[in-house]
């Protein structure tokens, strides 16, 4: 299992970046979630079994024309998997 922190930040917020993003997942065999944080970035947190799979989801996520203009910079980080996830879900701040 391959899980991974990554913060966007641009114009990430108000644009229906969160929403697009779960969109996206549902394509890809990935779990985890999506907030907005009060610095104004996004945060996600997302798992696959498949390595490849979660890195083909974060490529989509940085080339989908959908939310690829509203983002500046993609920060990642491995994390521990998360324990306790079904799906793919928004949460809130």
């Amino acid at each position: 299992m391959t899980a991974k922190q990554v913060f966007f930040s641009g114009r990430v917020q108000g644009v229906g970046f969160r929403y697009a993003t779960k969109r996206l997942a549902a394509g890809f065999e990935v779990t985890g979630w999506v907030r907005n944080l009060n610095d104004g970035r996004v945060e996600m947190q997302a798992m696959s079994r498949d390595a490849a799979e979660l890195d083909a989801f974060l490529e989509e996520l940085r080339e989908n024309s959908e939310v690829s203009s509203y983002i500046k910079e993609v920060e990642i980080r491995p994390i521990t998997p998360l324990e306790g996830i079904s799906g793919f879900s928004i949460l809130k701040e």
